[in-house]
């Protein structure tokens, strides 16, 4: 169905919520990812907190490259957002690596739906399975103004 793409080599993907660098995910989106411009940082960390948490990893520095963030209930619903890949190692695949271990995990969990928006990486998520909504007259969205 969908692409496999490999993880180059000298990175690593993890769970692990205690390798999470918030300072640097904070810093990434806060400061250059049009969705969350601005979000504090005290959002960002109850975000983290409340998901299931996907990094990239150096394997000779331990650094976080990456990131993706995905709420869900482990068993029929998933929403993938905060996907962000350092601009240093952008190009290398550590974008579509990380979507598809997301993808598998989502798979392995039984979830029937994984959703997410996106202005501009269409030609990330499709080759990975992704497609616009069927029938978006069907869904909703109740969205409360930030003050």
């Amino acid at each position: 169905m969908t692409a496999d793409p490999r993880l180059p080599e000298g990175y690593e993907i993890s769970t692990d919520p205690a390798r999470i660098d918030a300072g640097t995910v904070h810093r990434w989106l806060s400061t250059d990812a049009y969705w969350a411009l601005g979000r504090p940082r005290e959002t960002q960390d109850k975000a983290i907190g409340g998901s299931l948490n996907f990094g990239v990893y150096d394997t000779v520095t331990g650094a976080q490259m990456a990131y993706a963030r995905v709420i869900t209930d482990r068993a029929t619903f998933a929403w993938l957002c905060d996907v962000y890949v350092d601009p240093a190692v952008r190009g290398k695949g550590l974008g579509t690596a990380l979507v598809t271990a997301v993808r598998d995990a989502a798979r392995e969990y039984g979830v029937r739906r994984v959703l997410l928006a996106t202005h501009d990486a269409h030609e990330v998520y499709a080759p990975l399975g992704f497609r616009p909504l069927e029938r978006p007259d069907q869904w909703m969205a109740l969205i409360f103004e930030q003050s």
